[in-house]
């Protein structure tokens, strides 16, 4: 058994001996240059999940904490639906800046950038117009009721004034994670967040001295706020360091003094992958978007209850997610350099980490689901009962999801770092827009399973989506894709 285990962390078993093509790496040594991109990623991603999740925690005091926490969580979906955009052109944008470092191409990687942000800017306006003038009708349409509509309006239209922001320091963090530079974005990201959380703690309940008030206190609003203040913060400290070359690889660099001038030649293939990144993230949206909507049938308690299931899902989905961008740099970054071999076993490595952190985390989430509920939901007041009762349930599916949603994670990051995405986006429309909210719907109002049909319909697509992602990376057709 203990020879089965060495062969499967193994860098020599991961690729078959006919398709190596050069000397390779010691298993120390892939697995300690993967972990050179992956801690700090991790690091960001499980901070931001942590401090996001803060954001839900400050909300229990409030007078109505329940409808408070439907609410924000209401508006989650919309925006996400809203920065699908910008979250497909990115995409683009780190397979080829991936592409182009392990090719040593400086210039075209930094022309790569400069149109990125171009483009990216003047569609976020776009973008940000149409969500002032659609913000209600998308809000009810996520499943808002009367006790939540207004809530969710005002924190979905404040944040709104932030996209182009936002859209922007996204671009740019695409890219450093393109080059493996990511402790620059976890240094954007942890600091953008601590403003968000002080700020959080500042403007949802005000501040009084001595009776007279400093701050006012202005509930969800102030959390909106907050978060659009920590955005801004964000895009500075991203600016400093794509402008001064500060924390890190100065692969990437951008002066005003460069040619801004858009170009066909480098565009198009953005375009190209941006566009079935597009597919991807459309689909992953409408399908959560119906999704959330089933949900929200299910009445304030269950979206209360399924919100702090959601916090939990998305705490457990960084440690993958921050696997995944070091697997899409190196995967980029190996096909430049004429190494699909290598390209291969980084995409391995960092599935290997991926289910040892899986299991981890499943076994703390089972064992300690009732404690963990309570950081969210106040046992003490009868209103949180049924919330309660339905989160811990909740919270044993998202034990189960954890060795099937890291792994979907990882390889089909691995797939998105060789611009296969297309493939990718065909596998989203069939599990994501049409399995899960088709077997949510046959769940929740044909078997009427509740909030747990619901969840238990997630872990059945997850699992098709990581059969399905997994067939393509052993096919290793990904490899010949050119950008």
């Amino acid at each position: 058994m203990a020879r089965g285990i060495r062969s499967f962390f193994s860098v020599g078993h991961m690729v078959k001996p006919a398709l190596i093509q050069g000397t390779l790496p010691t298993s120390r040594d892939a697995y300690n240059t993967l972990a050179k991109i992956a801690i700090p990623s991790v690091i960001e991603m499980v901070f931001m999940s942590i401090i996001g999740s803060v954001d839900m925690v400050m909300l229990r005091w409030m007078d109505d904490p329940t409808a408070a926490i439907a609410a924000v969580g209401l508006a989650g979906q919309p925006r996400m639906l809203t920065m699908s955009l910008f979250f497909a052109l990115n995409i683009g944008v780190t397979a080829i800046v991936a592409r182009r470092k392990g090719e040593n191409r400086r210039e075209d990687a930094n022309r790569a950038l400069r149109n990125a942000i171009l483009l990216i800017g003047a569609l976020s306006i776009l973008v940000l117009i149409a969500t002032l003038t659609w913000s209600r009708p998308l809000l009810l349409l996520a499943g808002a009721q009367e006790d939540t509509i207004e809530m969710s309006n005002t924190y979905f239209r404040i944040l709104a004034y932030f996209t182009p922001i936002s859209a922007l320091t996204l671009c740019i963090n695409a890219a450093q994670r393109g080059i493996g530079n990511t402790r620059t974005t976890m240094y954007v990201n942890l600091t953008s967040n601590i403003v968000n959380a002080v700020l959080n703690y500042l403007l949802i309940y005000g501040v009084t001295l001595n009776g007279a008030t400093l701050i006012p206190a202005m509930g969800v609003a102030g959390d909106a706020w907050a978060t659009g203040t920590g955005i801004c913060v964000g895009f500075v400290l991203c600016l400093i360091s794509i402008m001064h070359n500060k924390w890190g690889d100065s692969f990437l660099h951008l002066s005003f003094r460069d040619n801004w001038k858009l170009r066909k030649e480098t565009v198009m293939p953005m375009l190209k992958i941006g566009g079935n990144a597009m597919v991807e993230q459309v689909a992953m949206r409408i399908g959560f978007f119906a999704y959330a909507a089933i949900v929200a049938s299910l009445g304030t308690q269950a979206v209360a209850a399924h919100q702090v299931g959601m916090q939990f899902l998305s705490l457990s989905f960084t440690f993958g997610d921050g696997l995944a961008v070091a697997a899409t740099s190196l995967v980029g970054q190996m096909l430049g350099q004429k190494r699909p071999d290598l390209a291969t076993i980084y995409g391995k490595c960092a599935q290997r980490i991926a289910l040892c952190s899986a299991f981890v985390l499943a076994t703390i989430i089972s064992l300690f689901r009732t404690p963990l509920v309570g950081i969210f939901l106040d046992g003490s007041i009868p209103a949180n009962t049924e919330s309660i009762a339905m989160a811990v349930n909740v919270l044993v599916i998202i034990g189960l999801f954890q060795p099937v949603q890291m792994s979907n994670v990882v390889i089909s990051g691995c797939l998105r770092g060789a611009g296969d995405n297309l493939h990718v986006a065909l596998i989203m429309v069939l599990c994501v827009v049409l399995v899960r909210p088709g077997l949510s719907l046959l769940a929740v109002h044909g078997l009427h399973l509740g909030l747990l049909g619901a969840w238990s319909a997630s872990l059945i697509d997850m699992s098709l989506r990581l059969v399905l992602m997994y067939k393509r990376f052993s096919s290793g057709k990904w490899q010949l894709k050119k950008v």
